[in-house]
């Protein structure tokens, strides 16, 4: 089980302000829910060690005990803290960054840079590190899914639609990304690479890639 909390598919290993969220929200709920297993399981040895206890209690008074107000002291704390979690992931128009789209076809991906000329890599993304980036995600033909673990939630890629997902790495480095929606029978193989490059780094690396998957075409 602990082995499955790291690695390059982790959402729980988390390497920008986006994918910490959403383990933050994880780590939360999980304690939420132990909480309250630990509640009712308090109850029910209270039943099997002590018999007749809680007869006093009429069986409307346990109901509302049991039934709302246990859930509610664990759920309620619980979708405050995910309404503003939900809130962290938000891409703010008004504080929009740069952007790079993300076009799903059957069974690839093909990222392409408009602030660097349009130029397009592909099966490898490149992101700047520190920087926030608007990811924006559509399709070719059949329902795709972007993802990746470490750096935010999955969002669909949609035929004739852009989904937008901002994203920020913090640090320089090789991530992984895949198709999280399935889409055919090439769709095992649909995942892609992510690079983090230096941001002063950035512009030339995204040149380079491009006149390699330039290269690759011809």
């Amino acid at each position: 089980m602990l082995a499955g909390c790291a690695g390059p598919l982790s959402t729980l290993e988390p390497s920008g302000p986006a994918a910490a969220s959403i383990a933050g929200l994880w780590w939360v709920m999980l304690a939420g829910s132990a909480i309250l297993f630990a509640m009712v399981l308090v109850l029910f040895l209270l039943t099997v060690f002590r018999p007749g206890w809680g007869s006093r209690i009429s069986p409307a008074r346990w109901v509302v005990l049991g039934g709302l107000v246990l859930p509610a002291v664990v759920l309620i704390p619980l979708l405050c803290y995910a309404l503003y979690a939900g809130e962290l992931l938000l891409p703010l128009r008004a504080h929009a960054p740069a952007r790079i789209d993300a076009i799903a076809q059957q069974w690839r991906w093909t990222f392409r840079y408009p602030e660097e000329g349009n130029v397009e890599t592909d099966g490898v993304l490149h992101l700047p590190a520190g920087r926030p980036v608007d990811i924006a995600v559509t399709s070719k033909d059949v329902v795709h899914a972007f993802w990746i673990p470490r750096f935010a939630g999955k969002i669909d890629a949609v035929p004739g639609h852009e989904n937008l997902l901002r994203l920020q790495a913090d640090q320089p480095g090789q991530y992984a990304g895949q198709c999280n929606q399935f889409c055919g029978i090439g769709h095992a193989q649909m995942h892609f690479t992510v690079i983090v490059d230096r941001a002063e780094d950035f512009s030339a690396a995204v040149k380079n890639a491009a006149a390699a998957t330039v290269e690759v075409k011809k």
